[in-house]
């Protein structure tokens, strides 16, 4: 196979440009209006010029309209080469925007300027989701740079709204060009994995976000008896949600972790100063639900929960859902891009690829629910979202390996 050894030795010659691509795409913030930015415009602008290079038979931007972002609209990217044979297209999909850096004081440095510790690049987006298109981007362009034609249809889109609910990223994508994809293409989203890099994911469990309001009566806090502290009952009734482990406590092995998870997370502020007692709290709970479950039956229990504590403290306590994604059908374990990732990973690495459920959400749930089997794989240290946000230079050069098996011809890859 040397043309598969020269493509990867053009790939191992790129740890440079690696850091290169990172460093200016996590310059370009890609903050959505949902998290405090204007959109994924300055990013998606400096990714279209990559693409235009090289040369794809398509290169589209979609924009999803919303008044709130930067000229009104959010940003998508579809390009793609046609390739020499008329097989299954292999789409990458890759999301633009990032989440915010949240504690600055917790960061080493600035979010948005990458510093270098060894193999580790250090800064917000550099793992979620910049690794992804950075190593598929790369698989092509070490094809086209060692003078090679492209053997398979290959896509590559990046999308805006991914952290947010992907309704101006994937979800628009599909509603408006829902005959570029085929139930019969490989369909890879780089947004999960494990660090070895033989986790395929091919499941999902459900996902719920739920806000409680509590509401009591404020007054000093030198007089309680003249109030009703809703932090009493925010802080009874968090506790009290931990039943929700007890009574959704199957476990599934092919998810990690195996079991549905209920994690109390944000919460919002109540009053400015000491010595007054809250009239209301309001928090939230991050529901994953093993599919096994309805999100209906977690809600009428999360509800349950709350009537009884506010029964106990003469609270009143409201329960709105504030988002919710219904676990559609898995990905086969024999579906062809399950069993192409599997022949790529073993290519490059020798480690046998393994079919995951995650907990979390993805925008592969959004191709599952139209029919579109999709498999969501990287080499991930599993940083996203935290401070301090890291990726290693090898696995974003193991990964581009990876994706050129899969360009350049999926069985050549089955011998290792």
């Amino acid at each position: 196979m040397p043309d598969l050894i020269n493509v990867f030795d053009r790939i191992d010659g790129y740890k440079d440009e690696v850091v290169k691509l990172q460093r200016e795409l996590t310059a370009k913030v890609a903050l959505g209006p949902d998290n405090g930015g204007l959109g994924e415009h300055e990013k998606t602008a400096y990714i279209y010029s990559l693409l235009e290079a090289l040369k794809p038979d398509i290169l589209r931007e979609v924009r999803a309209p919303d008044k709130r972002a930067r000229d009104g609209y959010r940003p998508n990217l579809i390009a793609k080469w046609e390739g020499m044979k008329k097989d299954r297209i292999v789409w990458v999909l890759s999301h633009s925007d990032i989440v915010p850096p949240g504690d600055f004081s917790l960061w080493k440095s600035d979010p948005y300027k990458v510093i270098m510790d060894g193999d580790r690049i250090i800064g917000r987006g550099v793992e979620d989701n910049q690794h992804g298109f950075v190593s598929s981007y790369l698989a092509l362009k070490a094809i086209f740079d060692a003078g090679q034609d492209l053997k398979k249809p290959v896509g590559l889109i990046i999308v805006a709204d991914e952290e947010t609910g992907s309704d101006y990223g994937l979800s628009y994508i599909l509603k408006h060009n829902k005959d570029f994809f085929s139930p019969e293409d490989l369909i890879v989203v780089p947004d999960g994995g494990n660090e070895e890099g033989t986790m395929i994911e091919v499941a999902e469990k459900s996902m719920l976000w739920l806000k409680f309001i509590v509401t009591g009566k404020q007054c000093h806090a030198s007089t309680p008896h003249k109030g009703k502290n809703s932090l009493f009952g925010a802080a009874k009734l968090i506790l009290a949600l931990g039943a929700l482990n007890d009574r959704f406590s199957l476990s599934d092995p092919l998810f990690s972790p195996p079991q549905s998870t209920f994690a109390p997370t944000k919460n919002e502020g109540n009053v400015p100063n000491i010595n007054t007692i809250p009239g209301k709290d309001i928090f939230y709970v991050d529901c994953r639900i093993l599919p096994q479950f309805s999100v209906d039956e977690v809600l009428s229990a999360a509800r349950e929960i709350a009537a009884s504590i506010s029964a106990d403290t003469d609270l009143q306590i409201d329960v709105e859902p504030v988002y919710r994604q219904d676990a559609t059908s898995p990905t086969s374990k024999d579906a062809p891009v399950v069993q192409a990732l599997s022949r790529a990973i073993k290519r490059v690495t020798g480690k046998e690829g393994k079919p995951m459920g995650i907990g979390g959400g993805t925008v592969a749930a959004f191709f599952r629910k139209r029919g579109l089997p999709a498999a969501v794989w990287s080499t991930s240290a599993d940083s996203a979202h935290q401070p301090n946000e890291y990726c290693l230079v090898p696995d974003i050069i193991t990964d581009a390996k990876v994706f050129a098996c899969l360009y350049q011809d999926e069985y050549e890859c089955s011998y290792f």
